[in-house]
């Protein structure tokens, strides 16, 4: 691909899908173990096969993408091992509305292994379409190595595991409460979850005390569970109830017998002190309800609907059944009164459906003595966030951590690996199908309906994808991975499992530091969501703007761990700063005289502006790498940012114009060493942020050494191109000419319009400036530039200027033609002067003034105090020029 020549016009549309495919032909992103290279890794957070690319997909990728690119620069044997997930839940619904809209049956109907059949084919018909989308935004993953969690490998892990934790016992069946979802009709984690602020009431009724006439105020704000009541529980120091402790209520409607109990659970403060208990619909009652061995009553069924222990509710919605129950505790004169409250209340991760806690036998992890190990890795930092602030989260959630219920009612994932004896009802847990029962030997065996939950397979995903359990020499080589790049949304989803999975299969952490960065926000801090319709496609984004300018936007101003919005300007900005460095090399490229090129004079007739663009290249090589190395993204491209277009671009590019078209050919050869040398290393820079562009230049620049830049040597401090007294001087320079192009604009001189520069200066400003006069003829329009050690023979009408450690002044003859200037100033009076004569006509009518709105009237008004005050500042400029001309 080198030894091309750049188009006229930049356009991204044009050579990113060529560029992308140049890479996957030279396998550039592959990686293997190698002994003669560190290895640096890095595992995608796999997509859901059912996802299309969205914003925070994108910003994700682009962050580990600018990563691996800069360590695979660096030297590192770099691997991004991509994958997708075949997300239980999210497929299972999506083929189940297929198979009933295409076929008109339930999956039921269909039957277990026809479902599959057609679950694959989705799979193989959907699934790779994101992996396509992530090709479009420059993912450099080793798509040789591209894994599914649901592959052959996988399957062989998740296996393994669950038979090594049930061997060991952590992993039981019991009947247990769980997230139930009425919708999707599964189990759900607490971290599938979700809690959202609702506006709910909590309902005062009184339960009578058996034979007395007092009663027991409870307060609840699900009174449709009150059926399933076997217990109210009150602190045993709350001094209003010790002596009903022990005595029986009547349980209204249903008329059952319940028991006052005490336990220290109950909070005296909050709400009436008394807490109705429902074991099986509650989970906090459950763990009263196990104290006090209390009975558990289940009231509903998997869809949410009352069930035959809700006698004359039975069959009804839960929350019709709600309105019932209301209705008739308040004809029983039992309704006390009724409160408006606010509550997080729990819902599916998936169908935001409310979730119903509910008994149910499923198969759990103990998670008390595997979380252990996780929260020590963590303060002992052989695991480190970025933000640090992030271990908080971790902390919270490892440490009131409960036992997670792994089973799922679905059929697409992998399916539990327990068998159950039809006829002695043992329970057989194995790697592989069991020909006969353990206990019993019998043959009549039928393995668990149910399918692990997603995150179970995830948890492994920094070592099942590199071939655990086998000792391969992947794993062995690249893990424990270096980075692990997620949202903070997801750490409890799947952070903390890969770190106690890691720890209790290999023994050591799965990843040595955690990249967490926010939400990517539409543009008035809103989250992109469907409801609100304001999610924006990132690929029609790379179909307008092309994916650099995309990727650029994502990253700056981006810093870890906090959200950031989303404005189209911002893209089209990345989009023109592209254009930029696109016309910028062109300019080299047209001045560059290869054949008269000599390299081995480069540095001999180095000039200031040559010394000053290296060294600060230098610095910003430093300063980048520093960031990079600090997961500072964000700062690491303004700076190469600021970098190309001010410095190079704005400064030097137009510093050495006269150069190269002059006839001096050792100061032409440094000027355009210079210029190449620097432009390399701004690619370099630049290339992590901005793939696309930065090959398709390199290509036309390169040499043989090189032949990619995805493969170039990252850019290394050089002591040798430290020079301080000439980065000093050229800021002493740049300010002297901001501060002459600031009075210049201010009195709209035309650029060509040249004036002399009169500097009175200190002796280190003096000797800057008098290295550089010509620079001020090329950037600041100077005709000549006089240099004075002190004050004196200064035009008395000069503009002045300041800056640090001199005065500027620029006589006012050199900067205004006065006879064109008069002409000017008199047709802008004559031009005011009928607008200030058209006003007050308008505010003397007396018929305008009579018909018109007030603010109509005030905004006349105003404008006649305005061009009044513009006539008079045109006047006084008038007058003074033609002064200056007696």
């Amino acid at each position: 691909m080198t030894g091309k020549n750049l188009d006229k016009t930049y356009n991204p549309q044009e050579f990113e899908k060529r560029i992308y495919d140049y890479w996957m032909e030279k396998d550039y992103f592959k990686a293997e173990a190698n002994d003669e290279k560190e290895p640096f890794t890095i595992v995608l957070p796999p997509p859901n096969i059912t996802g299309q690319l969205h914003m925070g997909h994108a910003l994700d990728h682009t962050l580990q993408d600018v990563l691996i690119r800069f360590k695979r620069m660096q030297g590192y044997e770099a691997l991004w091992l991509p994958g997708t997930d075949h997300a239980s839940i999210a497929t299972e619904v999506k083929v189940v509305e297929r198979i009933l809209k295409e076929e008109g049956i339930t999956k039921e109907e269909l039957g277990r292994e026809e479902f599959l059949k057609r679950a694959w084919a989705w799979k193989e018909e959907y699934g790779g379409k994101i992996v396509e989308q992530m090709k479009k935004m420059g993912n450099s993953c080793d798509w040789s190595k591209e894994r599914f969690t649901m592959d052959e490998g996988c399957n062989k892990s998740v296996t393994e595991v669950f038979v090594k934790l049930h061997e060991e016992g952590y992993i039981y069946r019991g009947n247990r409460l769980i997230n139930w979802c009425p919708d999707c009709k599964t189990s759900l984690s607490d971290a599938e979850v979700e809690h959202d602020e609702m506006n709910g009431y909590f309902w005062h009724i009184k339960y009578p005390v058996k034979d007395s006439d007092e009663f027991v105020e409870i307060a609840t704000t699900r009174p449709e569970t009150m059926l399933g009541d076997t217990a109210v529980a009150v602190n045993p120091e709350d001094e209003r109830y010790t002596h009903l402790i022990g005595k029986t209520l009547i349980l209204p409607i249903v008329n059952r017998e319940i028991p006052v109990i005490a336990d220290n659970y109950v909070d005296k403060e909050f709400g009436t002190g008394a807490v109705k208990i429902t074991p099986a619909h509650d989970p906090n009652d459950f763990e009263v309800g196990i104290r006090h061995d209390l009975e558990q009553i289940t009231v509903m069924t998997d869809e949410a609907k009352m069930n035959q222990h809700a006698g004359k509710y039975e069959g009804m919605d839960r929350y019709e059944c709600r309105k019932e129950i209301i209705k008739d505790v308040d004809e029983l004169g039992l309704l006390v009164k009724i409160k408006d409250h606010q509550h997080n209340v729990g819902v599916c991760y998936r169908c935001n459906t409310v979730v119903e806690p509910r008994l149910s036998d499923q198969w759990f992890v103990k998670m008390e003595e595997l979380a252990k190990p996780a929260i020590e890795a963590v303060k002992n930092k052989d695991m480190e966030f970025v933000p640090e602030r992030f271990d908080k989260t971790y902390f919270h959630w490892l440490e009131n951590i409960r036992d997670w219920c792994i089973s799922r009612q679905l059929w697409w994932g992998h399916r539990i690996p327990a068998y159950y004896c039809q006829d002695c009802g043992e329970i057989t847990v194995s790697n592989a199908t069991p020909d006969a029962c353990t206990k019993c030997s019998s043959k009549h065996l039928k393995q668990d309906e149910d399918v692990l939950d997603t995150w179970f397979s995830s948890a492994l995903w920094p070592f099942s994808t590199l071939g655990w359990p086998d000792n391969t020499k992947e794993l062995e080589y690249f893990y424990p991975t270096n980075v692990l790049v997620t949202g903070y949304d997801i750490i409890f989803f799947w952070v903390v499992r890969m770190m106690f999975s890691g720890l209790k299969q290999l023994g050591e952490v799965p990843f040595k530091h955690v990249f967490v960065h926010g939400l990517v926000r539409d543009s008035q801090g809103r989250k992109m969501s469907k409801s609100l319709g304001n999610g924006i496609d990132p690929l029609e984004v790379i179909d307008e703007y092309g994916a650099d300018a995309l990727r650029m936007t994502l990253i700056t101003g981006n810093s870890p761990g906090n959200d950031m919005r989303f404005y189209t300007e911002k893209v089209e900005a990345n989009r023109n700063f592209a254009n930029k460095l696109w016309n910028a090399t062109r300019f080299v490229l047209m001045n560059l005289d290869v054949e008269g090129l000599n390299k081995e004079d480069c540095k001999k007739d180095l000039t200031l502006a040559d010394k000053w663009i290296l060294s600060r290249m230098n610095t910003v090589v430093k300063e980048v790498t520093d960031n990079l190395e600090k997961f500072e993204l964000g700062m690491a491209v303004q700076k190469v940012y600021d970098f190309i277009w001010s410095e190079y671009c704005d400064w030097y590019i137009e510093l050495v114009k006269p150069r190269l078209y002059g006839e001096e050919r050792n100061t032409k050869n440094a000027a355009l060493c210079t210029l190449i040398e620097v432009l390399k290393n701004m690619l370099k820079l630049l290339h992590p942020f901005m793939p696309f562009i930065t090959e398709e230049i390199w290509q036309t620049i390169s040499n043989d050494e090189e032949e990619s830049i995805i493969i170039a040597a990252w850019p290394e401090y050089d002591e040798s191109l430290k020079f301080e007294r000439e980065e000093k001087d050229m800021e002493v320079i740049m300010n002297a000419i901001r501060s002459i192009r600031n009075i210049r604009a201010e009195m709209n001189v035309i650029p060509s319009r040249k004036a002399r520069v009169i500097m009175v200066a200190n002796e280190e400003v003096f000797e800057a400036i008098e290295k550089a006069k010509d620079y001020f003829v090329t950037l600041a329009s100077a005709s000549e530039v006089v240099l004075l050690k002190e004050k004196k023979d200064i035009p008395e009408d000069a503009i002045a200027a300041v800056i640090p450690g001199a005065e500027i002044f620029l006589p006012l003859d050199d900067l205004v033609d006065f006879e064109k200037e008069i002409e000017r100033l008199e047709k802008e009076k004559a031009k005011l002067e009928q607008e200030v004569k058209r006003v007050i006509g308008k505010l003397s009518n007396q018929g305008f003034l009579a018909k018109a709105p007030e603010s109509l009237v005030e905004e006349e008004k105003k404008k006649q105090e305005k061009y009044e005050s513009m006539l008079d500042r045109v006047v006084e400029r008038l007058e003074g020029m033609k002064n200056k001309i007696k």
